[in-house]
């Protein structure tokens, strides 16, 4: 993908500009410089900002002391070339643009192409945080280097003398009637690995271009952003240029997923990018505090690629082919299922001893917390706010033909913005038509009769189990509390039912009574109690909006 072209001045302010300044300083500079010049995102947008230091935070400190401060607007340039780089199949991509006319005349002459490339072999294996290189005597003089300059080769000659005696008359004489030079740069993204500075450069020298300069930043999940000002084309028009650049770059098209080591980091990095491929590799995953124990494995908060997450991980001690086939079964109902109001899958490790499940990292913790730790009481507006969220997942669940067999508060979790999501399908299974579901799986205190009975269940044993989570909601307590889980079970077996709510809603009794039938042919789909939950919710909301105060 390209992008227009802009013209406009190569010279970047020197490091000391923004002395011990660090990024989020510059980057609010940019911000506010954005503001000033009017842009329409900027203004208009409200996640604008939030982008932005997105964007600033995937990238070294080394990036924003690069910034030219006047042509701001290349920030969102790069934005924009990153992220058209996470096509797998639009790499690498980039942006060509006219700069300046460089003058060759006289004493600017001498100190013009200062190297006539810079050789491939030179950046091998150089993954760098940041990288400033310059060849050109008047691109501000002793920048800082974020690599060892004698590791680079470049000869640069500040003898003016020197120079001259390299070049013969005949050179000077063509130099002469090409009084200016036209200088151009190109902008590169795409998956980082080693020696893809090298081979970028490579690219460029090969095609008869001279690299002057090269700004080159490594992002935190894995992406590249390289900057290169070169001369060597002839005029100031880049559409040739382009196309010479599309055709050397498909020439060498299969080069661009290769790598010198067997089996690098960065490689596994590229084939999680396609969304088919769900296994992780153990070292890209870095796990935290531990936020939940289990029989059979652990939860802990962890990071990958830069994302919080929570992982699941499967005490290898406690495996046998009964677990192995429970985590194979949860891992292949968590690829299949994607919804606002189900917790998302991120992928798996799978090898031994390695063994984890890796999900969305949910903030605002379980339901079960919130209802029995934090809120003694809710309001019926946010009840109505959970329960449709729980409806919601569990419908599209059951259209997926999955059944959950353990919902229950404890495994319903809540992001930053309390959205109720389905999680933990260590126990799901898919509902094959005339096949037997396992007895007694799930949670005794919201447990269907029929399970417990173990007799034959279907999808209507979640709605058994959504009756009690919704008397949770309403009371605010834990179901049969003054009874073992045992001895709740034979209850339930025997028509026990949570005691009902004095003060809950009418249509919100109906629905819990409806729901814990112990006929499971009696019970509502979750697509009819959420219709029965959105019309409810809308009584109240123009009821509210009707009271005078608005309460």
């Amino acid at each position: 993908m390209e992008f227009a072209e802009e013209v406009g001045e190569s010279s970047s302010p020197p490091r000391s500009y923004y002395g011990s300044a660090n990024n989020d300083v510059i980057r609010n500079d940019v911000y506010n410089r954005l503001i000033q010049n009017g842009h329409e995102e900027a203004i208009t947008n409200p996640d604008f900002f939030h982008l932005l230091e997105a964007h600033f935070s995937r990238l070294p400190t080394s990036y924003g002391l690069d910034i030219n401060m006047e042509k701001v607007e290349d920030v969102l340039l790069h934005q924009k070339l990153l992220a058209s780089a996470k096509d797998p199949d639009n790499q690498p991509v980039f942006h060509i643009r006219f700069l300046e006319n460089f003058c060759t005349r006289d004493d600017d002459f001498e100190g013009e192409q200062i190297s006539s490339a810079l050789p491939a072999s030179f950046l091998d294996d150089s993954v760098n945080n940041g990288v400033h290189l310059s060849n050109d005597r008047n691109s501000g003089g002793d920048y800082e280097t974020f690599s060892k300059l004698e590791d680079l080769n470049l000869d640069v000659r500040k003898d003016s003398n020197a120079v001259n005696k390299e070049i013969s008359l005949e050179d000077f004489a063509l130099r002469e009637e090409a009084s200016h030079l036209p200088i151009h740069e190109i902008i590169f993204s795409a998956l980082d690995k080693p020696k893809l500075l090298s081979q970028l450069s490579a690219l460029l020298s090969d095609t008869g271009l001279n690299i002057r300069e090269a700004h080159v930043f490594s992002t935190t999940d894995g992406y590249s952003l390289d900057v290169f000002v070169f001369d060597g084309w002839h005029s100031e028009d880049t559409e040739g240029l382009y196309n010479m650049m599309r055709k050397a770059i498909s020439e060498s098209e299969g080069s661009w997923s290769g790598s010198s080591r067997s089996q690098s980091i960065l490689d596994d990095i590229v084939a999680q990018r396609n969304s088919e491929d769900w296994e992780i590799d153990w070292r890209l995953l870095k796990t935290g505090e531990k936020i939940a124990v289990g029989s059979c494995g652990d939860l802990y908060r962890g990071v990958y690629l830069c994302e919080d997450v929570a992982v699941k991980v499967l005490k290898s001690e406690h495996l046998n082919n009964s677990l192995q086939a429970e985590f194979e079964q949860e891992i292949a109902i968590l690829r299949q299922v994607q919804h606002d109001n189900v917790v998302r899958f991120i992928g798996a490790c799978t090898k031994l001893p390695h063994l984890y499940i890796v999900t969305e990292y949910m903030p605002g913790g379980s339901l079960y917390e919130y209802l029995h730790k934090n809120h003694p009481a809710i309001k019926l507006p946010q009840l109505l706010k959970f329960a449709i969220d729980i409806c919601k997942g569990m419908e599209y669940l059951h259209q997926k033909n999955v059944i959950h067999r353990d919902l229950k508060t404890a495994n319903l979790l809540m992001d930053t913005s309390n959205v109720v999501k389905v999680a933990d399908f260590g126990v799901a299974r898919f509902q094959n038509n005339g096949g037997v579901m396992t007895a007694e799986t799930g949670t005794y205190r919201w447990m269907a009769p029929e399970v417990i009975n173990h007799e034959p269940y279907d999808k209507k044993a979640d709605v058994f189990s959504f009756a009690i989570v919704l008397w949770e909601l309403v009371t605010a307590k834990v179901p049969y509390d003054n009874m073992t889980p045992l001895q709740a079970a034979l209850g339930v077996r025997q028509g026990l039912r949570p005691e009902l709510p004095i003060n809950a809603h009418p249509t919100i009794l109906s629905l819990m009574q409806r729901c814990w039938e112990a006929i499971p042919s009696k019970r509502p789909s979750f697509s009819e109690i959420r219709s029965e939950m959105e019309a409810l919710q809308q009584e109240v909301n123009d009821a509210r909006d009707a009271a005078p105060d608005g309460s």
